[in-house]
């Protein structure tokens, strides 16, 4: 990596720090490969992003403490700084605890972090800097399992921390795995480590702002993390933007992204600030509105998932859910990922069907499966249609019965996050089949669905109203399990009747499932 090209980045005269900053990773991100970037989840923030965090937060102190767990060219603390010194002249004293690993950015830091002090000093600002050129988690995980970090002496809690941190999964080998297990239940994401050890760094009144990945609004995986998380905290302001690829376009970064501002658990503010925007050519004309916290989070529930609505067609799809009581498991019936793995059972998978000796099932993939169609065969390489049956497979299949087959993944710009399609079982199937584990199976443990409960299903899943449900909470192109079986839904005589008026229609097009479903529940003006 050759830095030496941002050397002649000098400030220019009455230069604001944060847009110093921002040349400075500028001129950073052409020396390295996108592939390292990628590697280390390392994407510079843009100034105007910087800039919005950095006016969120207010403070009524002379001296204050931040964090910077991740600062690169330090342009979020240099903006948060710039915002808090304008809207508060009372400030006198600042200090700041900065983290940085990769080498070859610590002197674009102290180059960024020395000018800040100057500017600072010119306008009788005391500033006091300290970078570490440690792993954060690694040097303060002891924060996450001790009833307070803040008792030992070497541990300082903070007014403001600040972050972009790194958004990468770790391996279960890591050594940030291992110390942060308190907080980790299946493959964690690097970032929810920075959001749950900041929840415990700071001051009774401080203030965490973040810009994170949607994925831990909702899942299995971050479960845990959430239940820990507002133990400590509420997030009390998140944004969000509508387009996937501006927040961080010149990275290539195609991901939903969305920046919080937490406080301690013990406000007793009830309100969580929404705000939106397109991207960030209207960043600074974000729509606001405020919504009781308890309507966007269920504390009390043990999954504690966040809607995010957008629109106030949004509000009321979300008002729609939750006056329905009913649900999968409520109905028993139950939703599984299919046991089929492929390189486990590599050597009986077949591309072409065979007689005689060889007795072989249906294997059904994730591009089997359409909207309400599921198509087989459908060849495509290294996907055979068939497994064999035989004693070392009989722990894969499942019993050839009705069932609703889901996706288990979406593109990332599929128009629909939910695509589900009926399997009905017929006299001349063989007994058993295999289901790919890319998708998931609706069935009813304890007896079989309906013909009218499988195309209701079905239909359900598939029409804009879930979709557009699915989207206030789901972040990322997962579609867990875990999610579905909590998720409301409408009484089983109504998914029957739905079912039943499809089947005589037999008319599964999407315009017509989108009709029957908001003639139901009479939604001509909400989805509209």
């Amino acid at each position: 990596m050759n830095i030496k090209d941002t050397g002649h980045i000098t400030p220019i005269d009455d230069e604001q720090p944060s847009s110093y900053a921002d040349r400075l990773g500028a001129g950073y991100a052409v020396s390295v490969s996108q592939g390292f970037k990628k590697d280390n989840g390392q994407f510079f923030t843009p100034k105007k992003i910087a800039d919005f965090m950095g006016s969120l937060a207010s403070t009524g102190k002379k001296q204050i403490d931040i964090l910077d767990p991740g600062c690169g060219t330090a342009i979020l603390t240099c903006s948060l700084i710039e915002s808090i010194v304008k809207r508060h002249p009372q400030i006198e004293d600042i200090h700041l605890v900065a983290y940085e690993t990769d080498c070859n950015l610590i002197s674009l830091s102290e180059k960024s972090l020395s000018y800040l002090k100057d500017w600072l000093s010119k306008k009788g600002i005391y500033f006091q800097y300290i970078i570490h050129i440690q792993d954060f988690i690694l040097d303060n995980y002891g924060c996450l399992n001790r009833s307070s970090c803040f008792s030992f002496e070497s541990k300082q809690n903070f007014d403001f921390i600040i972050s972009n941190p790194p958004y990468f999964k770790l391996s279960k080998e890591d050594d940030r795995v291992k110390a942060a297990k308190v907080v980790i239940n299946g493959q964690p994401n690097i970032y929810s480590l920075f959001l749950a050890l900041a929840s415990r760094m700071l001051k009774d009144d401080g203030e965490m702002i973040f810009i994170v990945p949607r994925s831990f609004t909702s899942g299995r995986y971050f479960n845990l993390f959430r239940n820990y998380f507002f133990q400590y905290v509420r997030m009390n302001f998140i944004h969000l933007f509508d387009s996937r690829k501006d927040t961080f376009a010149k990275d290539h970064v195609l991901q939903e992204t969305l920046i919080l501002r937490a406080i301690k658990k013990r406000s007793s503010d009830p309100k969580i600030i929404v705000s939106t925007c397109d991207g960030l050519h209207d960043i600074e004309q974000s729509k606001e509105k405020k919504y009781l916290q308890k309507d966007l989070i269920d504390y009390q529930s043990k999954e504690k998932i966040i809607h995010l609505p957008t629109s106030n067609k949004d509000e009321l799809i979300i008002d729609l859910f939750k006056a329905w009581s009913g649900s999968l498991n409520r109905y028993d019936i139950q939703i599984s990922t299919g046991p089929v793995v492929a390189f486990r059972t590599q050597e009986y998978i077949r591309e072409i069907y065979e007689n005689g000796s060889v007795f072989l099932a249906p294997l059904y993939w994730l591009h089997n499966v359409a909207k309400m169609e599921v198509i087989y065969p459908l060849s495509k390489a290294g996907k055979g249609q068939y497994i064999q049956i035989c004693d070392r497979t009989r722990a894969y299949l499942i019993p050839n019965r009705n069932y609703v087959f889901l996706r288990r993944f979406s593109s990332k710009d599929d128009k629909s996050r939910l695509v589900a399609a009926p399997y009905f079982s017929t006299p001349n199937n063989p007994y058993c089949i295999g289901v790919e584990n890319k998708l998931n199976y609706i069935y009813r443990p304890k007896g079989h669905l309906e013909r009218t409960e499988v195309m209701g299903v079905a239909a359900l899943l598939n029409s804009n109203l879930f979709d557009a449900y699915f989207r206030t909470f789901n972040g990322n192109v997962n579609v867990s399990a875990t999610e579905l079986r909590a998720m409301p839904m409408p009484p089983l005589e109504i998914i029957k009747k739905i079912g039943k008026e499809l089947i005589q229609l037999n008319n599964f097009s999407l315009e017509n499932i989108n009709k029957v479903v908001n003639d139901f529940f009479e939604l001509e003006e909400i989805t509209v």
